[in-house]
């Protein structure tokens, strides 16, 4: 009696074996929703560090999500988020076309004065964890195009003004950008495993517990 039950257990086992290492069962990772009080929770708090960090270290653009188009990941960036689409053209030359750069409320309608931002900039992903990471994952962070808000298209100039500041020392100009700036900031810390000095997170509580506690972040961790 026992052996065959056992027998039968066997059978059981191997007939699981296919369906568990089927690709359904290998689940992507679960998108996480959460208040953003609760989301600067889940921050891991240490020192930062720059010792090493290279620009170079983090390769891009490179040639995006579709290999196929002939455009690399900036151009794909300023496509997808194009308030009036513009024109492909031959290498991917972009004309015409609208966008919102939402630090500072300004439309624009010429792709060569945005900048496409690292919502978490790269010294500052460096200094917070991806310093350890290998150069292939490093390419991932800089052309991360699997959350809408890890690159955004903005104008040079507040691009520019952000620099590598995190939100202790820098914010968006506009008020209502704000909310969204500290969610998304946030989101990627999370999606990336990334980590914040004291200061860093003692300002995004400000917002989380303050102006900021409706809203809402959402993110999936970094394959």
């Amino acid at each position: 009696m026992i052996k065959n039950l056992l027998r039968g257990f066997s059978a059981l086992s191997l007939a699981l074996v296919p369906l568990l290492s089927s690709p359904a069962a290998l689940a992507a990772p679960t998108a996480e929703v959460t208040t953003l009080a609760d989301a600067v929770g889940l921050v891991k708090v240490t020192e930062e560090d720059r010792t090493g960090y290279s620009r170079s270290s983090f390769k891009h653009w490179n040639s995006g999500d579709d290999t196929t188009d002939g455009c690399n990941t900036r151009a794909e960036v300023l496509i997808a988020e194009a308030v009036v689409a513009p024109t492909v053209e031959t290498g991917c030359k972009l004309s015409g076309g609208t966008w919102r750069s939402y630090y500072d409320g300004q439309d624009v309608s010429s792709a060569g004065s945005l900048d496409i931002d690292h919502m978490v900039p790269l010294a500052e992903a460096w200094d917070s964890g991806a310093s350890a990471w290998s150069a292939m994952r490093r390419e991932a962070y800089a052309n991360d195009q699997g959350a809408d808000v890890s690159l955004v298209a903005v104008t040079a100039r507040s691009n520019r003004q952000k620099s590598d500041q995190d939100p202790a020392d820098w914010m968006p100009p506009s008020p209502e950008a704000q909310c969204r700036y500290v969610g998304e900031w946030v989101s990627t810390k999370l999606r990336w495993g990334l980590t914040a000095d004291d200061r860093e997170l003692e300002a995004l509580k400000v917002y989380a517990e303050g102006p900021c506690e409706d809203t809402i972040v959402r993110y999936t961790p970094a394959a």
